[in-house]
C-alpha cells in the first residue's frame, strides 16, 4: 500500500505506510499530481501516466488540456475544458459531469 510519493534528487520514490521505500524511478521531467493506496499520477511531457506502487505503468492518457484534480481509493479525477472526468487506474471513463 502507497502512503506516499515524492521526487528526491533526480528520483520519484515510492513509501508504504512505515515509511520504507518499495521502489523507485528516474524522474527527469516527471511531475507527481496524484496518489492513491496503490497506484500514483503524473505528467510525464504530453502524457498522464498511472503507475502501480512497483513504479510499473499501469495506463496512460494524452495530456492535452486535462488537469488531474485528485486520486482516491481505484480512481482519479480530472478536469477537461468544461468537463469533470473520473477515470479507473487503467484509464477507463467512469463518469462525466459538467464542470
Amino acid at each position: 500500500m502507497i502512503s506516499n510519493v515524492q521526487t528526491e534528487g533526480s528520483w520519484i520514490r515510492v513509501y508504504d505506510e512505515k515509511s520504507k521505500k518499495i521502489s523507485q524511478m528516474p524522474s527527469g521531467k516527471i511531475a507527481v499530481v496524484g496518489i492513491a493506496s496503490d497506484f500514483f499520477i503524473v505528467e510525464d511531457g504530453a502524457w498522464i501516466r498511472v503507475f502501480d506502487l512497483n513504479c510499473k505503468k499501469i495506463s496512460q492518457l494524452p495530456l492535452n488540456k486535462i488537469k488531474v484534480i485528485t486520486a482516491v481509493g481505484q480512481s482519479f479525477t480530472t478536469k477537461e475544458g468544461n468537463w469533470i472526468r473520473v477515470y479507473d487506474k487503467e484509464c477507463k471513463k467512469l463518469s462525466q459531469k459538467p464542470a
